[in-house]
């Protein structure tokens, strides 16, 4: 079934008038277009294996890593605290690197000690209309710059503050990175909590079903002694 655009409006201000949808409060918005409707997603990560990788504002060098990781950060306007601390956890726990055998996907930032380069990136908060990207989704710049300053001392606590490297924020920045491997990754924090784990449920089965077997065998024993003392009260 398809849904106008009227009625998709509706729905959206239904849900930030009244927080109808899961969780504390609105969350991400309601993107409508001619044939669908789409619930927007909320801080967005994209995060790159480099060798190396800096940021420069015209001739001068910002900041600069080695081996690690960069991470363009795309900061949404609904985001809040509970956002900022599970993609600083998910990221500096992320296997993307080798252990000391070469084994892949076995490793994560800290514990190969490599370092971490986050950029401010808003163009990752887009929609796009036709062939243009629209950035209302994008939290505003006198918001989101302390929020991504405070991004940043998260990851410094979580890890090692000397490791941890950004940009300048609202500046026109050159981010040059030598990507490892390629490798790539495009991270979204939940908008809902993920449902909890549930518990394999093979094991209880087989031992249900192994101690119906053995009751019944139990049942065929006792009958058949029944049988048996009945037969010789006969005799």
């Amino acid at each position: 079934m398809r849904l106008s655009i009227t009625s998709c409006v509706k729905f959206v201000h239904l849900i930030m008038a009244k927080s109808l949808w899961p969780g504390e409060g609105p969350h991400s918005l309601v993107l409508c277009g001619w044939n669908d409707c789409v619930i927007s997603t909320k801080m967005k990560a994209l995060v790159q294996r480099v060798t190396s990788a800096k940021v420069t504002v015209g001739d001068e060098v910002i900041s600069e890593i080695g081996r690690g990781m960069c991470i363009l950060l795309g900061i949404n306007r609904n985001d809040t605290q509970k956002e900022m601390e599970w993609m600083a956890k998910k990221l500096l726990n992320l296997r993307i690197f080798d252990d000391d055998s070469e084994k892949s996907w076995s490793k994560n930032v800290i514990e190969k000690d490599f370092e971490v380069l986050c950029v401010s990136q808003f163009t990752l908060c887009h929609v796009l209309k036709g062939n243009k990207p629209d950035f209302h989704q994008a939290m505003d710049a006198d918001k989101s710059g302390p929020m991504y300053q405070e991004f940043l001392d998260l990851l410094s606590k979580q890890y090692k503050p000397e490791k941890i490297k950004g940009g300048q924020f609202q500046a026109y920045m050159q981010v040059h990175i030598q990507n490892d491997g390629p490798v790539t990754l495009d991270i979204d924090s939940p908008s809902i909590p993920p449902p909890k784990e549930r518990k394999p449920q093979g094991p209880p089965k087989k031992q249900a079903q192994s101690t119906s077997k053995k009751s019944s065998d139990e049942v065929v024993i006792k009958e058949t002694e029944k049988l048996d003392i009945t037969e010789r009260k006969n005799d």
